[in-house]
């Protein structure tokens, strides 16, 4: 339940300021979940739904900005989403366009598309490209918008850059085979260079990953919040990175 307006704002406040910076994960990943849920309990179509999820973008950056997070990916449809009604999944990639475009136009924060581009329609792959190409030069918080995305599918692909990069330079399969190791998927990652989650937020209620980086939350701290992601509140944000805060950290042990 809300709580009335001033003390919602003095809740905020208080719960911001309390946030140790010292523990505020650098890589924040968001499954953002419930857009057409949000809708139907209150009687919208599933494309009203998606809008007001994708308004809510631009609202969890800033407030990633302000706590001092280095990187957040956004799954934003995956690829066994792909397969949806067209009637449903035709709107829902030109709201996806719409929301890149938007974000890339503020000159705010740098986008990096992953995912299996070539499974999506040209036109929304080529709006990732060129929201990519926009904000190259960006400093600033590092955004990775995971779209036609799956786990599986990305580690496929890691291990067969991998496979093409050692064939290219003469490699055997008996010697790639004799000296492959974790890392080398790791170094052909879609999110190669950045650093792995430490913090995986999902909403809507649901407890489970989905196929969600599979690999690179190997280590992460999970957090499940009821709202469904247009319900989604800074409140409900601050929530996930004091619980963050609050845990000792095992990375698997």
């Amino acid at each position: 339940m809300r709580l009335p307006h001033p003390l919602y704002g003095l809740y905020e406040r208080r719960l911001a300021a309390s946030l140790p910076r010292d523990r505020v994960p650098r890589h924040v990943g968001v499954i953002l979940d419930g857009n057409r849920r949000w809708a139907r309990s209150i009687g919208l179509s599933s494309a009203t739904g998606h809008r007001a999820g994708a308004d809510k973008i631009a609202e969890l950056l800033e407030w990633s900005e302000d706590v001092g997070v280095e990187v957040v990916t956004l799954w934003m449809l995956s690829t066994d989403n792909l397969s949806r009604d067209p009637e449903e999944l035709g709107p829902l990639l030109e709201i996806i366009e719409g929301a890149v475009r938007n974000l890339a136009a503020t000159r705010r924060w740098r986008l990096q598309a992953m995912g299996a581009l070539d499974l999506l329609p040209e036109q929304t792959a080529r709006a990732l490209k060129d929201a990519e190409t926009a904000t190259e030069g960006v400093v600033g918080l590092h955004v990775n918008v995971a779209v036609g995305y799956g786990g599986r599918h990305e580690i496929a692909d890691a291990v067969r850059s991998y496979l093409r990069e050692n064939a290219a330079k003469g490699a055997s399969l008996d010697d790639l085979a004799a000296d492959f190791d974790v890392q080398h998927i790791a170094a052909h990652l879609y999110t190669k260079g950045q650093p792995d989650p430490e913090l995986v937020i999902r909403t809507s209620g649901e407890q489970r990953l989905g196929g969600f980086l599979l690999w690179q939350s190997a280590h992460s701290e999970f957090y499940f919040c009821e709202a469904y992601w247009p319900s989604f509140r800074k409140v409900d944000f601050l929530r996930a990175v004091r619980s963050y805060a609050a845990r000792e950290r095992r990375l698997g042990l």
